[in-house]
């Protein structure tokens, strides 16, 4: 378990101490999505499901999100984040919303949680808000697709 920095040398887990390391500017990207039947893509689409703008709202529960990734997953540090946006693309293909998030902060850990809480986030708003008109949906793909800033470096995904 050497390898795996939120355990100790007898095995239980603990918050990693972060004391030592440097400040840097750091960024993750995070994405996702959610896939839906064509008529529900249809009505978010057009504006038209019932509780309202669930895009917007998404949006906003994304950032939310990325914002109490401390208070969600128990050995993430509280951060204070400089930035987090979450922006939707309609996939007519899927059909869904795919959706990327990216937090930006200066500290001493990354914020790849906070990017794929708040992917997570999102993809369960739009979940929320349409599921009396789809109980079909669900979410895939959820991954972080940049992680720069901090002594391992940049990570793009392949």
């Amino acid at each position: 378990m050497a390898d795996l920095t939120h355990f100790d040398h007898k095995g239980d887990a603990h918050m990693v101490d972060i004391t030592e390391k440097s400040v840097t500017d750091r960024i993750a990207v995070a994405a996702g999505s959610v896939s839906m039947q064509r008529e529900t893509f249809n009505m978010i689409s057009r504006g038209e499901a019932k509780k309202g703008d669930v895009i917007s709202v998404a949006r906003l529960a994304g950032i939310m999100g990325a914002k109490r990734t401390a208070d969600l997953i128990p050995l993430c540090h509280p951060l204070p984040i400089s930035k987090v946006s979450v922006e939707f693309t309609a996939d007519p293909d899927l059909p869904g919303l795919r959706i990327q998030a990216t937090v930006k902060t200066t500290g001493r850990t990354g914020v790849e949680m906070e990017a794929l809480t708040a992917v997570s986030t999102a993809a369960l708003t739009i979940y929320d808000m349409v599921k009396a008109a789809d109980k079909t949906m669900y979410i895939s793909d959820i991954r972080v697709l940049l992680k720069d800033g901090g002594k391992s470096g940049r990570f793009e995904a392949p």
